[in-house]
């Protein structure tokens, strides 16, 4: 078996991957409102801060900032899949013995994280979070999704609408 080792650096910035069980579904998209409610209960029971996430139908790519001397990721993202899962009905055609005790098949059971290195590091993820939508094909320019942090940037002048998005992209 596998022995998955996260990273346990405290004041760092993550990013992550996380997806639904089923690649191509639209839950998170339909599920939105029972989404954002997961994430806030998740925040007011342990802080965190999401700088910039996008939600697909079926993957969300977010870059969460952790309170000062505190890496415990893992804790959040099971309580906020946890929250989301128990509001939503399971999917009809997911097998039964692909699940664990309590599981609904919503989520898959792990996700990827990263430790943010430096500025260009930062700016290059946050490059994909806000492209991922054109990538998926879901949309022409990134100002376009509407699940996406991209509308923050805008609103504090730190994304031009049409204009271009590289990793020379300095945070403010």
């Amino acid at each position: 078996m596998p022995r998955y080792v996260r990273s346990d650096r405290p004041d760092f910035t993550y990013f992550f991957t996380v997806r639904a069980a089923q690649r191509g579904t639209d839950l998170f998209l339909r599920e939105i409102a029972t989404l954002r409610a997961a994430v806030r209960k998740t925040k007011d029971r342990h802080p965190f801060e999401i700088t910039e996430i996008v939600v697909l139908g079926d993957v969300i790519h977010t870059l969460w900032r952790l309170p000062q001397g505190d890496a415990d990721f893992s804790t959040r993202w099971r309580m906020l899949k946890s929250l989301f899962s128990r509001s939503v009905d399971a999917p009809e055609d997911v097998p039964g013995q692909r699940l664990r005790p309590g599981e609904k098949g919503l989520w898959q059971r792990r996700f990827w994280e990263h430790a943010i290195r430096d500025a260009d590091d930062l700016a290059a993820h946050r490059h994909m979070i806000w492209t991922a939508p054109v990538q998926a094909g879901w949309v022409g320019r990134p100002e376009q999704w509407p699940h996406s942090s991209i509308h923050r940037a805008i609103a504090r002048g730190r994304f031009v609408p049409g204009g271009r998005v590289g990793p020379g992209y300095l945070p403010a």
